[in-house]
């Protein structure tokens, strides 16, 4: 039966839900984050050369523009940006969970709907009396008021839960960038090792025809003519080898690209066929590792789950307790449709509900230690995030340093062995030696040739993957923070 209420009644219950929600605390555990499993510096090795500069600006606020020197460079990456449906997958994720923590916060305020009805009953009179009723008002169904904290908690959880999956989009970003980097470098490194073998090639056809040429007339026998040819087959065997990687190295960068690349495009690819050492930014300064709390964002992803899975065991806890919901509507109600809205119709109704868990065969207890096994899988987990980071930049900087020397050894290589490949062609050609010592130094220089630039490649490949290591790629711009002298 619904009954009338007056203006004092529904002001106090108002307030009494008021008091109730300014008052509700989680029961969720005090967050404190871990302390980092890893050393306080990055030195401590031979390889690190000297002793980088903390105070250093990050390098996480150096934007890929000023990393990477490459314009086309900079056209591929933007174009990526847009594309890439990796990354839109994460974009995506990113606002499901942005809809999932909506969804959740809105359990902390009471649903109310608003609705119309009537009922006419036509029942034989030994049975019923015939009647009509009509209704129109608000209706608020099983608000439950958080004394506990428990939607509270839930609430906490799912806004961890979409910071974690924005950090997650973050972090696919920048290693998307990394990605590309390094999928355009390969390309150009293998462009380059093919026209190394193009003109290798050329170099053998032409001694083949010499020494063709001099076995006609007696100056050389067949087995130098042999070898000639033996190099000559190797030759044409490499041009087909860098011919095929070349082509599969665009394929992976259209990948990710996300889209065809056009006929503009592929010419200016096409044309690539060097690999300057400064295409990518050699100072990285690489900081402290506790840098890497802030600014990587995968352990920042881990650090939200954590803290998610924290929250959680807050809701576990609270249903242990007893849940108060309230349940209620107000509005006006007649049995005649003309004097619906006439004085003396209002009506409403209260239905405060308590429920106290007594016994559901310990599934109360079992989920409580549930959550709390999870927030120590993702401690594990968000340590695990710091050790790999830690790893990847160590890694990082010590190929920095040795990959510096290894370049210029490997410079020096490649002037020594052409200096000695000239020397032999001279004596060759002068009837002083034979054409076995000429293919062995032009053999050798060709190797220090492939060599250089396997060298040149890994050591672009190690600051790219430095700089996404220490965080770097999420921005385009250089930060104002930041320095990149």
């Amino acid at each position: 039966m619904i009954t009338p209420f007056t203006r004092s009644e529904g002001r106090a219950a108002a307030l009494l839900a008021s008091v109730a929600l300014a008052g509700c605390s989680t029961m969720a555990p005090r967050y404190e984050r871990p302390s980092a499993p890893v050393a306080a510096t990055f030195a401590g090795a031979e390889a690190y050369g000297e002793a980088h500069d903390a105070a250093a600006p990050p390098v996480a606020d150096i934007g890929w523009r000023q990393v990477f020197s490459d314009p086309l460079l900079h056209r591929l990456i933007e174009r990526t940006l847009i594309n890439n449906r990796d990354l839109r997958v994460a974009n995506l994720n990113v606002e499901a969970a942005r809809a999932r923590y909506r969804i959740d916060r809105a359990a902390n305020l009471p649903a109310v709907s608003l609705g119309a009805d009537a009922t006419v009953q036509r029942l034989p009179s030994d049975l019923f009396y015939n009647r009509r009723q009509y209704q129109v008002g608000g209706t608020v169904t099983a608000w439950e008021l958080d004394l506990l904290g428990r939607t509270r908690s839930l609430s906490e959880q799912a806004l961890q839960s979409f910071f974690a999956a924005e950090e997650t989009r973050n972090a696919a970003h920048i290693s998307l960038i990394g990605e590309l980097a390094t999928s355009y470098l390969t390309l150009r490194a293998d462009q380059a090792m093919l026209k190394l073998s193009r003109d290798t090639l050329e170099a053998q056809k032409r001694s083949y025809e010499l020494t063709r040429q001099l076995a006609d007339v007696g100056y050389v026998t067949e087995l130098d003519v042999r070898r000639a040819e033996t190099a000559l087959r190797s030759a044409q065997s490499d041009v087909a080898a860098y011919t095929r990687q070349s082509a599969l190295d665009r394929n992976a960068l259209v990948l990710l690209l996300g889209e065809p690349i056009t006929p503009e495009l592929a010419g200016e690819l096409d044309a690539l066929d060097t690999l300057p050492d400064g295409i990518v930014l050699a100072d990285l300064p690489a900081g402290l590792p506790s840098d890497l709390l802030t600014r990587r964002p995968d352990i920042r992803a881990a650090e939200h789950t954590l803290r998610a899975a924290n929250a959680n065991i807050g809701a576990a806890r609270a249903a242990f307790f007893p849940t108060v919901s309230l349940t209620g509507s107000g509005g006006t109600a007649s049995a005649s449709l003309e004097n619906l809205f006439s004085g003396g119709s209002e009506a409403w109704v209260f239905a405060p509900r308590i429920t106290l868990p007594i016994f559901q065969g310990g599934a109360l207890r079992a989920n409580l230690d549930r959550s709390e096994v999870q927030k120590s899988t993702e401690v594990a987990n968000y340590e695990k995030a710091i050790q790999i980071a830690f790893r990847e930049v160590s890694d990082g900087l010590a190929g920095q340093e040795t990959f510096e020397d290894q370049l210029q050894v490997e410079q020096q290589r490649v002037s020594a062995t052409a200096a000695a490949f000239q020397l032999a062609d001279q004596r060759f050609r002068e009837g002083e030696d034979d054409s076995l010592a000429v293919l062995d130094a032009q053999r050798a220089h060709y190797a220090a040739q492939q060599a250089l630039v396997r060298v040149r490649l890994a050591r672009l490949s190690n600051l790219v993957h430095l700089y996404k290591a220490l965080g770097g790629g999420w921005s385009a711009e250089t930060t104002s923070t930041a320095s990149t002298s």
